[in-house]
């Protein structure tokens, strides 16, 4: 297998969340890999400066600034893209996290839960997922070869106290990964491919309250969940962008509806 094989040049990739920690990993990974990136968020001042450092890294890219649950905004970047690169061959729904609404603290009533907390959560990851892929998607039908990336999250598959909301919207995007991969295939052949990538556990600034004291030290929470991780570690960002980068590629070109996991053995290992 050639090197040509996991190559991004001549194509145009859109990557949601790219103003936070896991976002700026992505596309600094995909720019390096010889792709266009739209830098999309809400933070300008953040999307302007991570463009501003691919560009002067030698690599290319465009800020996109657009809210994922508004669809005029979207509309409005996908259309920025084209007009300036003419096409889109890939999308990184990188997007979501978890909100304080949506955690259920060992001290709540599970039967008072906070709904409209779990919603608001369900919404930002799963239709920040969903209506993205319908603006941006919409586009990629015209591409050659479109692959479209989802994140997940081991929550999905692995009961994990206290982030209900995160965990019952990931598990959603599973599904959704698997059906929308179903239904491109059987209309679009091999020409738009959709699957989903599941981190372990990395320090974001939506976890940093759940894993990290004040102080920087470790929570209990944080402890347990390395001592369940047989690499003995929280995973870095980088250590994600390798799957990225395959599943965007001609590389996997007969991967379609997949959820790669990427946990340091955390969902393979039982505990004893």
């Amino acid at each position: 297998m050639s090197k040509e094989m996991f190559s991004l040049e001549g194509k145009v990739i859109v990557v949601t969340g790219a103003t936070g920690v896991l976002g700026g990993a992505f596309i600094e990974a995909i720019a390096k890999a010889g792709a266009v990136v739209g830098v999309l968020g809400r933070n300008e001042k953040v999307a302007n400066e991570r463009v501003n450092k691919i560009i002067n890294s030698g690599g290319k890219a465009i800020a996109l600034i657009a809210d994922i649950l508004d669809t005029s905004q979207l509309t409005a970047a996908a259309n920025k893209m084209v007009d300036v690169y003419g096409q889109i061959d890939g999308l990184v729904n990188a997007a979501g996290g978890n909100m304080p609404e949506g955690i259920v603290q060992p001290t709540d009533d599970l039967f008072q839960l906070n709904i409209s907390g779990l919603q608001q959560v369900l919404n930002l990851n799963l239709f920040g997922t969903i209506l993205p892929t319908q603006i941006f998607g919409s586009v990629m039908a015209k591409s050659k070869k479109a692959s479209i990336v989802n994140i997940s999250s081991v929550s999905a598959t692995r009961a994990l106290t206290r982030v209900l909301g995160y965990s019952l919207a990931k598990s959603a995007v599973d599904s959704y990964t698997r059906w929308f991969s179903v239904e491109l295939a059987a209309r679009y052949g091999d020409q738009i491919r959709m699957n989903t990538i599941a981190p372990g556990f990395f320090l974001t600034e939506q976890n940093s309250s759940l894993l990290t004291n004040s102080d920087g030290t470790y929570t209990p929470r944080a402890t347990k969940i390395i001592n369940n991780t047989p690499f003995n570690r929280f995973g870095e960002p980088s250590e994600l962008t390798g799957s990225i980068i395959w599943l965007l590629s001609d590389a996997s070109s007969f991967v379609t509806g997949t959820i790669i996991n990427v946990d340091g053995g955390f969902l393979a290992y039982s505990g004893v």
